[in-house]
C-alpha cells in the first residue's frame, strides 16, 4: 500500500513492515528494522543499500517523524536512532506515553493487535527493471516512519520492545534475545 501524505509537488510514498507481537516495555521503547535492503516488497519496490544515507545525514533522527498510520496530525513519539547497516534501516523509537493515542497504540502493541512499521518517503533516484517491473530505490528522502496496521514487507521484524532502563545504548544483541 502507498499513501500520499502531502499534495504535489511533494509526492510521498509509504512502505509497510511487520512488527510482530513481542514483550512490550512499560515505557514504550522499541527497535527493529523499518526497511530491509535487497528484498522486493508487495509493491515491487526494492530498497538498495545506502538509499537512506544522505537523508539520514541531512535530517538525523529528530528530522524524521514517528507517526500513527502516516497521519501528520498523529505524532506519537520520537526516533532515538536511525542507522543504515548491512541489513537495512535499523530504528529505535520511543512512544510518548503522555499522548493519549500513543498510550492506545502501546496497549495494542502489548496485545499484538498492531504489528507494522512503514516508511514515508520521496524517491530521489530509482530505476525500474523492464522485465520484472521491480523498482530499485537507490536514494530516498525519508520523512517519517509510522506504526501501522498493514505491513508491506513481511520479512522485516521489530527485534524487541523493552523498558528504557534495561537498554544498553550500543547493544542490539540485548534486544535480539528479548
Amino acid at each position: 500500500m502507498r499513501a500520499a501524505l502531502f499534495p504535489s509537488p511533494f509526492a510521498r510514498e509509504s512502505k509497510f513492515l511487520p512488527l510482530p507481537p513481542a514483550r512490550i516495555g512499560l515505557d514504550g521503547l522499541f527497535e527493529g528494522y523499518a526497511s530491509l535492503f535487497g528484498i522486493a516488497d508487495l509493491g515491487k519496490d526494492i530498497v538498495e543499500r545506502g538509499a537512506f544515507r544522505e537523508s539520514l545525514a541531512r535530517r538525523g533522527p529528530g528530522g524524521v517523524k514517528l507517526l500513527w498510520q502516516h497521519d501528520p496530525a498523529e505524532p506519537i513519539g520520537r526516533w532515538i536512532a536511525l542507522t543504515e547497516d548491512s541489513r537495512g534501516l535499523f530504528v529505535r523509537g520511543q512512544l510518548s506515553l503522555a499522548v493519549a493515542r500513543a498510550r492506545e497504540i502501546h496497549a495494542l502493541m502489548r496485545e499484538g493487535a498492531v504489528d507494522g512499521l512503514s516508511i514515508g518517503f520521496r524517491s530521489e533516484r530509482a530505476r525500474t527493471e523492464p522485465r520484472s517491473g521491480l523498482r530499485r530505490l537507490e536514494r530516498i528522502d525519508l520523512w517519517e516512519i509510522s506504526i501501522v496496521t498493514f505491513p508491506m514487507l513481511p520479512q522485516a521484524r521489530i527485534s524487541a520492545v523493552k523498558a528504557l532502563g534495561a537498554v544498553q545504548p550500543s547493544s542490539r544483541a540485548a534486544f535480539a534475545h528479548a
